[in-house]
């Protein structure tokens, strides 16, 4: 490579953060810097990395956007039948991660995903656009396809089967993320990074420490 990539190095001195500046809610503390991400304009703020194993122990990751923070829970869609979605048949237990470079900011979510009821992932379904719903029915998410020919075929039979109103297919869905251990990363020069880690006490209670980088 035309440069060494341990020579790659960043130094943050935006922002500081402790454990006296958090809110008591995790949650709550959570929402108030996805609303300072989305104010910065920050690219894809609800982008977040979900982390999920198999029964073999064995992790895979990927990129999916947050779609609703309710109830204290962390909301995304998926294909049911998808590597993470049959992960997580297994193995409920799954991690999110936000990084926003653009504040210097990381927040790291460890709980556990639930399959959301049938008639909040209608509607949600019924919200996307058009091709975005057909889509869900022509990819089987994660299985082997022999050509994307075939994948927009797949969709233009969809079209013509449902021409207008599109129903959610049953393999197709949304999980809710219950958290118990919650992490806020402020980058800080010489990489003394300020971490305030919240973990979920038996009482229902945020308990939050500040943790060495």
């Amino acid at each position: 490579m035309s440069q060494k990539l341990a020579d790659i190095r960043k130094d943050y001195s935006k922002k500081e953060l402790s454990p006296e500046d958090c809110l008591p809610d995790a949650v709550a503390q959570f929402e108030h810097w996805l609303n300072e991400a989305i104010s910065a304009e920050v690219p894809e703020p609800t982008a977040m990395h979900v982390a999920s194993v198999d029964g073999d122990g064995r992790p895979s990751a990927r990129v999916v956007l947050l779609k609703g923070v309710e109830n204290g829970q962390f909301l995304f869609y998926t294909n049911y039948l998808s590597r993470k979605g049959r992960q997580i048949s297994v193995n409920p237990f799954v991690s999110l991660t936000f990084f926003w470079p653009e504040l210097e900011r990381q927040v790291r979510i460890e709980g556990q995903a639930r399959q959301l009821p049938g008639e909040v992932s209608d509607a949600y379904f019924a919200s996307r656009p058009y091709p975005s719903r057909l889509g869900a029915w022509a990819s089987e998410q994660s299985t082997e396809i022999p050509s994307k020919a075939e994948l927009i075929k797949r969709a233009a039979l969809f079209g013509v089967r449902f021409p207008f109103k599109v129903p959610r297919p049953p393999h197709w869905g949304g999980y809710a993320v219950t958290p118990d251990r919650i992490e806020f990363w402020q980058g800080r020069p010489s990489r003394l990074h300020d971490r305030v880690l919240y973990t979920l006490a038996p009482d229902g209670e945020w308990h939050r420490v500040r943790l060495a980088p």
